[in-house]
C-alpha cells in the first residue's frame, strides 16, 4: 500500500521554476513514487486526484496555497521528501543579510520598493492571472519577461500594444529565455558578450544559436524572447517589430540574428525590413526555401545554418560542424543490425524537436510527431514510421516537471525505445545553462550506455550549452562520448547523423544545410 500525504502552505505563493525544482528534490528522494510541489489551483488539484490524492484534503486551498504531495510506500521516505522539498522551496528565503530574512513580497509595489532599481519583472503566474500582472508591470515602468504561458492572444495584443506605446518590451507569453543587459532570466545559457543580438519566438531556439556563436568566438549584446505566437498573423510580429527596430539602434549592437520557426510570410517581411540598414540573419526553421528576402537579409531554414550565416557576418573563422562525423557514422553503422532502419527523437526543447523534423525529413521523409510539421504526421504514428517527440509539450509534463529540469520521464521513454528491435537511432538534445537539470548527463549517460552495451540503437547527442554554464558543456560531452553515444557539434548535425545512420549512408551526416 502506498502512502498518499499532503501538506499546504497557505498564501505561499511560488513561481513555476521554483515549483519544478520543488518537484524535482521531492521526487530525488529514495523510495519516492510519485511528487509535486504545485499551486493548489482547479487543475492542479485535478492531477493530484488522478495521481490517487484526497482533495478533500485540499478543502479551502486555493491558487495562492503552495501544496506538496508524496507518494512513497514507508513514512521515511514521505519525511526526507518534504524536508527536501522545502529545503529547495525556501532555503534561499532565510539567512544572510536583513533583505533576505524578509517573507517573500505579496505584490509588485512591495518588491519595487524593495528593489527600486529593477527595470524588468518575470511574470510566472497562471495564465488566468497572468495578463493583469503584465500590465502592472508596464504601468510601474518596466519590461515584462512572461513566463506563463496559456493566455489568450486577445490579452497578448493588448500588452504589446500597451509596450509598444510605452517603449517597452513585452517577452511572452510562454517566452521562457532571454538575456538582457548580460543578465539571464528563465531558461539561458552563459556567453560572452559581444555585438550580435538574438530576437527570438523560440526559447531553445535562442539558447543554441546564442551557445553556438559564444564557441565560435562571437559574443551576444542581448537575448530577446517573443513568445511563440509573436510572427503569427494575429500578433503580426508586434514584439518582434518593436525589438529588431531599438536593437537596430542600439550602439552595442552590430548585427541581429532572429529566430523562428516559420512565420506569416507578410508579417516576416515587416520584420524583417525593421532592422533597416543594420545585417540580419532570420533562422526561420523549416521556411520554404522559395521565401524571398529582403536585400541584405540572409534566411535560412534550420538553427545551424543561420548560426554559421552570422558567424561569417561577424567575421569569425569558419565553424567546423562535421569534423570527423562521417567516420563516426561508418563506424556505428557497422555494427548496427539490418532490421535496425528507425529514427526515433526524444526532446526536451521544442524548437529543437522542430528542427529536427525539417532535417529528417529532407533526408527520410515524412517523420511523425506530437508537433507534426504538416496535417496527417500526428501521432499516433503508423507502423515502421519515424517519430520525433517533444516532451515539453503538455502531456508529457502534466503533473511533472519540464524534462529539461527532471529527465524522468525522458529516461522511460529512452529505456523503452532502447528496446526496440527496429530503431538504428535515438536522438537526444541535452540543455545546460540556468534553469536545467545540474547534472543530466549523471541520470542520462547510463542508460545509453546499457542500450549501446546491449546491443541496442545508437545513441545521438548534442550538448547545447557552454564551457561557462553551471553543469560544463565540455564535461556533459564526454560523459555521453564515454558511454558510447555519438556525440554531434549542433542540433541539425545530431539528426543529420541518425537519418545516415537510418539509411547506412554516412555521407548524409556531412550534408549542407
Amino acid at each position: 500500500m502506498m502512502i498518499h500525504y499532503l501538506t499546504v502552505h497557505p498564501e505561499t505563493y511560488v513561481d513555476s521554476i521554483m515549483q519544478l525544482s520543488g518537484t524535482r528534490a521531492l521526487r530525488a528522494v529514495e523510495g519516492v513514487d510519485w511528487a509535486s510541489a504545485a499551486m493548489a489551483t482547479p487543475t492542479n488539484v485535478a492531477t493530484l486526484e488522478e495521481e490517487g490524492f484526497d482533495p478533500g484534503d485540499l478543502s479551502g486551498a486555493g491558487a495562492n496555497d503552495l501544496v506538496l504531495a508524496v507518494r512513497a510506500e514507508v513514512q521515511d521516505a514521505v519525511d526526507a521528501a518534504l524536508e527536501a522539498g522545502e529545503q529547495a522551496l525556501f532555503a534561499a528565503r532565510g539567512g544572510g543579510s536583513a533583505e533576505a530574512s524578509l517573507p517573500p513580497a505579496t505584490t509588485l509595489d512591495e518588491a519595487l520598493r524593495r528593489q527600486p532599481d529593477s527595470t524588468v519583472a518575470v511574470v510566472s503566474v497562471p495564465g488566468d492571472y497572468a495578463a493583469l500582472e503584465a500590465h502592472k508591470a508596464l504601468s510601474a515602468g518596466l519590461h515584462v519577461l512572461l513566463f506563463s504561458d496559456n493566455v489568450p492572444v486577445e490579452d497578448e495584443i493588448a500588452l504589446k500594444d500597451r509596450a509598444v506605446e510605452l517603449g517597452l518590451l513585452v517577452m511572452g507569453p510562454g517566452a521562457g529565455t532571454a538575456m538582457l543587459g548580460g543578465t539571464c532570466l528563465g531558461f539561458a545559457n552563459v556567453v560572452a558578450p559581444g555585438r550580435v543580438a538574438v530576437v527570438a519566438a523560440a526559447g531553445t531556439g535562442a539558447q543554441e544559436v546564442a551557445t553556438l556563436l559564444d564557441r565560435w568566438g562571437v559574443g551576444i549584446s542581448q537575448v530577446v524572447g517573443l513568445g511563440g505566437r509573436d510572427l503569427g498573423a494575429r500578433v503580426a510580429g508586434r514584439m518582434a517589430i518593436a525589438a529588431v527596430g531599438g536593437l537596430a539602434a542600439d550602439e552595442g549592437t552590430d548585427a541581429i540574428l532572429l529566430v523562428s520557426k516559420p512565420p506569416d510570410v507578410d508579417v516576416a517581411r515587416e520584420v524583417l525590413a525593421a532592422a533597416g540598414d543594420t545585417p540580419l540573419v532570420a533562422a526561420l526553421i523549416g521556411v520554404p526555401e522559395d521565401f524571398e528576402a529582403p536585400p541584405g537579409v540572409t534566411v535560412t531554414r534550420t538553427l545551424e545554418a543561420g548560426a554559421v550565416a552570422m558567424a561569417r557576418i561577424a567575421g569569425a573563422s569558419e565553424p567546423d560542424v562535421t569534423s570527423g562525423l562521417v567516420e563516426e557514422v561508418r563506424t556505428t553503422a557497422a555494427r548496427l543490425p539490418e532490421r535496425r532502419t528507425l529514427v526515433r527523437g526524444l526532446f526536451s526543447g521544442g524548437t529543437l524537436c522542430y528542427e529536427s523534423l525539417v532535417v529528417l525529413a529532407d533526408a527520410l521523409g515524412d517523420v511523425h510527431s506530437n508537433t507534426p510539421l504538416r496535417e496527417g504526421l500526428g501521432l499516433p504514428a503508423p507502423a515502421g514510421a519515424h517519430t520525433c517527440l517533444d516532451l515539453g509539450e503538455e502531456e508529457f509534463t502534466k503533473g511533472r516537471p519540464h524534462p529539461m529540469i527532471d529527465p524522468q520521464a525522458r529516461l522511460e521513454l529512452l529505456r523503452a525505445t532502447g528496446a526496440d528491435p527496429d530503431v538504428a537511432a535515438i536522438v537526444l538534445d541535452v540543455v545546460l545553462g540556468y534553469g536545467a537539470h545540474d547534472d543530466p548527463a549523471a541520470e542520462l549517460a547510463p542508460e545509453c550506455a546499457r542500450i549501446v552495451a546491449d546491443g541496442g540503437p545508437a545513441i545521438v547527442i548534442h550538448v547545447l550549452g557552454t564551457d561557462q554554464d553551471p553543469q560544463n558543456r565540455e564535461r556533459q560531452r564526454a560523459a555521453f562520448v564515454d558511454a558510447g553515444c555519438l556525440v554531434t557539434a549542433t542540433g541539425a548535425r545530431a539528426s543529420l547523423a541518425a537519418a545516415a545512420l537510418a539509411r547506412r549512408e554516412p555521407e548524409i551526416a556531412a550534408r549542407a544545410l
